[in-house]
């Protein structure tokens, strides 16, 4: 059901294939600035730069009854999204069980640690045991709870960090995804040692700590998803306001697209938490007590910050403005640093605006939830380049392991904005250069080298555009 962990690797982390260089493009080559990233000045790393390029940038290009039917047929049509009311209410052991080895069905691959040296084979064993797959009952009554505080998903029921290679400790491979406060979940199975859920919700099935957890019932998890009136974060994170007399709410990290419930009711001169409110919103969060069951406590949510009523308007506008807020964020695989990575990046700028996408970029890529222009072996250099040309803004670009999201053109040549590790290309004399970013970065298209021998459009998998007339814009190709 979910990959096996979050994709989202920079080409020159992949195995660089030998033989002569993919043609270049006929256009001139684009300069390179003093930090190396080329055909990026100061200009274009604002919005606005892009946004005046645009006609008409503020018209909605897809209302919120379109993108409700939307994001209905992605539930319906992709196996990766969760319709947590759809689930059954007692769970069957093949169910939960399937879940499980789905995602964490074995550890084949060679791991290191922190300190450089391999995984043992009893550490393995240690954290399949902890699965407790054999404890799954026959079958369940669900269990309902919604998250009280941003938290990791792992592959396995730990923390310990694991990565592919010796000292490459950046991506860690137990990291599958994060989930923001508020988010509702079933509870579906306990590991062995008591300290970790496996919870399904929207997005993802993984592991996630009981602790950031608070159970409730469904009638609770579900209203407090849905209750109105609510802000939408649309900063790329905002905090909540510190509070010595509610550590739990205190300074809490709400990250782009999180909605929370307003108590419009609340009293306007009864103080919260000891502060007075006036100056913000007051907003309903989820609290786990000692026994660890559902409540629910008032917070401060400062005026101030990068918050609205209700979903943005989906505008190419507004597409820019959001991905910009995240430039020169560290690029976090699996969501980790309290940061995203490429796929995340994307589904969270589309999520502020109300747009649904699935958590990985495989998934992303592949949905049948989606509309695609999709490319195989059939399309060659020059088709793949005019696709290029032709995209537009907000149009996302995939290559295996990464995506890109298309913020318009200089003189025809296409620029993107995405969250990676760095990037490859070709200087003049024919040398290859490579640019660690590890950050949210603009950069240009079509000079970017998915290996030594293939650009990146080479490799480009599918375009998706979310757009009202999608299906006359992007077909469909086998």
């Amino acid at each position: 059901m979910n990959a096996p962990f979050p994709t989202c690797l920079f080409a020159a982390l992949l195995a660089t294939a030998a033989g002569t260089p993919a043609r270049a493009d006929d256009a001139a080559p684009a300069p390179v600035p003093e930090h190396g990233v080329i055909g990026v000045d100061e200009a274009k790393l604002t919005p606005g730069y892009w946004i005046a390029r645009l006609a008409d940038p503020d018209r909605v290009v897809l209302d919120r009854a379109a993108i409700a039917a939307d994001n209905a047929r992605l539930r319906a049509l992709d196996p990766s999204m969760h319709d947590l009311r759809a689930l059954p209410a007692r769970l069957d052991r093949s169910l939960v069980a399937g879940w499980i080895e789905d995602l964490s069905g074995d550890v084949e691959e060679t791991l290191y640690a922190v300190d450089g040296k391999a995984v043992a084979a009893t550490q393995r064993e240690e954290w399949l045991a902890n699965r407790a797959v054999d404890a799954i009952p026959e079958r369940a009554d669900a269990r309902y709870g919604l998250v009280v505080a941003r938290a990791d998903l792992r592959r396995f029921p730990t923390t310990t960090r694991v990565f592919s290679e010796p000292g490459d400790t950046d991506i860690d491979r137990f990291q599958e995804s994060a989930l923001f406060p508020g988010t509702p979940v079933v509870i579906a199975h306990a590991s062995r040692d008591g300290r970790w859920w496996f919870v399904v919700s929207p997005l993802y099935a993984a592991w996630i700590e009981r602790r950031f957890v608070a159970e409730g019932t469904a009638d609770e998890v579900f209203a407090y998803a849905e209750r109105k009136p609510y802000r939408i974060v649309t900063g790329a994170t905002v905090t909540t306001v510190a509070t010595p007399e509610q550590p739990a709410v205190s300074r809490l990290q709400l990250d782009m697209s999180t909605r929370v419930p307003v108590l419009a009711d609340w009293p306007a001169g009864r103080p919260v938490n000891g502060e007075h409110p006036y100056s913000s919103h007051v907003i309903q969060l989820p609290l786990r007590r000692d026994d660890g069951s559902l409540a629910f406590t008032p917070a401060l949510l400062q005026k101030r910050m990068d918050t609205n009523s209700d979903y943005l308007p989906l505008t190419r506008a507004n597409l820019l403005r959001q991905a910009f807020k995240f430039l020169g964020e560290r690029y976090g695989w699996g969501h980790s640093y309290d940061a995203r990575d490429c796929s995340g990046f994307v589904s969270d700028v589309y999520r502020s605006m109300g747009v649904q996408m699935p958590r990985n970029t495989r998934d992303q890529s592949l949905s049948a939830g989606l509309r695609h222009t999709a490319f195989g072996d059939a399309d060659d250099h020059d088709a793949r380049v005019a696709a290029a040309r032709a995209l537009e803004v907000g149009d996302l670009v995939y290559i295996p392991g990464h995506v890109m999201m298309a913020i318009g053109d200089v003189d025809g040549e296409p620029y993107v904005i995405h969250d990676t590790t760095g990037l490859s290309y070709r200087r003049q004399d024919g040398s290859m250069a490579r640019v660690l970013l590890n950050a949210v970065s603009v950069s240009p298209l079509l000079p970017l080298q998915f290996n030594d021998k293939d650009y990146y459009v080479d490799r480009m998998t599918s375009i998706v555009r979310i757009r009202p007339d999608a299906t006359k814009d992007a077909t469909n190709r086998p």
